[in-house]
């Protein structure tokens, strides 16, 4: 259980803030930025859902879901695996999170009409919204991505397949909420030439 009596702590005022682990790491390290860029693609499914109507309840309770996983995926993130051993044991991304994304996908999909041609991020406001949820989730696995590679870093493959299909269930959930694709708004190849 997580307890928050204070909001301010002082102890970021020197440019570094805690991981899960007690160590200290400047707040421009590729494994803050890693869980910040998670956190702020959490933020942006949330003004998506802020913009759903009636319809859409069970894609709310999808993105709700996502959403709590994010949680966790930050948590994984900033617990960092250095083969010690903690006082605790550290939250994990594991394979079915990964798999109830995968049959998310799988059901929304089968709702849209096939694409034909790109489609722009645009249409509803939700719908535009998610297509930004799904940029920053790209970002935040290019940023993971990169600090796996790092010789003293670890990054789980789950955590990395997780963050991967979340930014494809983003796409198609921005689809979806586009009257399930017949309000996409679709790229012209060279139409303004």
């Amino acid at each position: 259980m997580v307890v928050l009596n204070k909001l301010y702590t002082r102890t970021g005022d020197d440019g570094t803030t805690a991981l899960g682990t007690g160590e200290r790491r400047n707040k421009h390290d590729l494994r803050v930025e890693a869980y910040g860029t998670v956190d702020e693609a959490n933020s942006c499914i949330g003004i998506a859902r802020s913009a759903f109507g009636d319809d859409q309840a069970e894609l709310d309770a999808i993105l709700s879901r996502i959403q709590n996983d994010l949680f966790d995926l930050g948590a994984d993130l900033a617990t960092p695996d250095t083969g010690e051993k903690l006082e605790y044991e550290p939250l994990r991304i594991v394979a079915s999170q990964v798999e109830r994304v995968e049959k998310d996908i799988d059901a929304l999909t089968r709702r849209v009409k096939p694409l034909r041609s790109f489609v722009l991020p645009g249409g509803h406001p939700a719908a535009a919204a998610l297509h930004l949820a799904r940029t920053v989730a790209r970002r935040a696995e290019r940023v993971m991505v990169e600090l796996s590679g790092r010789t003293d870093e670890r990054v789980s493959a789950e955590a990395i397949r997780y963050i991967n299909r979340v930014s494809d269930l983003l796409f198609v959930a921005a689809r979806v909420v586009n009257d399930n694709g017949e309000a996409d708004v679709l790229w012209v190849p060279g139409e303004n030439r």
